[in-house]
């Protein structure tokens, strides 16, 4: 059976993409500090970690144990108005959150990342 690690699983998309995949037969994972997500979206079956992305000790354990094939990559900090009033830690759960994930994917020999992003968020409002 294939495993995927999902971060933001527990959110509005994340805990959908993990039920297609438990439907598809795959072994679920799921890491969200559940800071926007909500804990009752993880699908039953799925094993949930609650952690923020950028706990890089914590991240290359949980690699280690799971050792997961695939990583869909949903978790942000998603708060439009908490990235203006505090960038910094926008940026460290948004790119160094990012970079913890992937620097533990390549270390633990994960086959596949993919990364989701909102459309909103990179190129603005339509007028």
């Amino acid at each position: 059976m294939a495993k995927i690690l999902i971060t933001g699983g527990a959110g509005f998309i994340g805990s959908h993409v993990a039920e297609l995949f438990l439907a598809s037969g795959w072994e679920v994972v799921v890491i969200d500090d559940l800071s926007s997500g909500h804990r009752e979206n993880v699908p039953s079956g799925a094993r949930l970690y609650q952690l923020d992305i950028g706990n890089q000790k914590e991240i290359q354990n949980i690699f280690r144990v799971e050792c997961p094939e695939v990583v869909s990559h949903h978790a942000a900090q998603i708060n439009v108005r908490r990235s203006v009033e505090n960038p910094l830690e926008d940026a460290r759960v948004n790119i160094v959150g990012s970079l913890v994930l992937l620097e533990a994917s390549r270390l633990h020999g994960v086959k596949r990342f993919l990364f989701a992003s909102t459309g909103g968020a990179m190129y603005g409002t339509l007028p």
